[in-house]
């Protein structure tokens, strides 16, 4: 099936919502991302800052300026001059020392970065993220931080089957956007969207069942 093929079908599967899909393009070249565009598909994210900028700049001009591009990798801090500023969402700031290096670098590019606060609720020692006893803190100095906005928070939920954990985790998020006053929440990914979306998503972050 197309890319177009495969939108329409999660689409139709969402008609109740109207979450801002990102095209997860990581583990695919340029052709799927320039195919994405053709289907409608505008937002792109990547995990890998340097693979990234290489697909970014084989698209053509229009293409590139109508795009809007997601960092969802974890970002080491001697990336983030090539992230800051080609990036307009940067979803996995989880430490104050990446979030300072990216108000440094905003700052010398005359922006104001938009960032997203990741979140490890699962506890997952092999993912990255705060834990959710570490937010508050870390939201507290980030909002003090003159080249970053912090637009909301992200998490990436465990590969499981079991439902009423996932609800549990994506509607701790919710709680945790909302008592924060924060706008976006980034969760769901190809095979829990349509739980995500149920909780509270506004954006949803999908690869595989679009593009395979």
């Amino acid at each position: 099936m197309t890319v177009k093929e495969n939108l329409e079908l999660v689409l139709k599967g969402i008609e109740n919502y109207n979450p801002r899909i990102i095209a997860v393009t990581k583990y695919y070249d340029e052709q799927k991302m320039i195919e994405a565009f053709d289907a409608g598909l505008r937002d792109f994210a990547e995990s890998r800052a340097l693979d990234a900028l290489e697909k970014i700049n084989k698209m053509d001009d229009t293409k590139r300026k109508q795009s809007i591009y997601h960092f969802i990798g974890h970002l080491q801090t001697n990336k983030v001059k090539h992230v800051v500023g080609t990036f307009e969402y940067i979803h996995s700031v989880d430490s104050l020392k990446v979030a300072k290096c990216i108000d440094e670098e905003a700052s010398k590019k005359g922006i104001i970065q938009k960032i997203l606060i990741q979140v490890n609720n699962a506890n997952e020692s092999q993912k990255f993220g705060v834990n959710v006893s570490q937010l508050e803190n870390l939201i507290e100095e980030v909002k003090s931080l003159k080249s970053l906005e912090l637009v909301g928070l992200m998490n990436i939920a465990p590969l499981i089957d079991d439902e009423n954990e996932l609800r549990r985790l994506f509607l701790e998020m919710r709680k945790l956007v909302d008592e924060y006053q924060l706008k976006e929440l980034s969760m769901g990914m190809s095979h829990d969207y349509k739980i995500a979306l149920e909780c509270g998503a506004t954006m949803i972050r999908l690869g595989r069942i679009l593009f395979n």
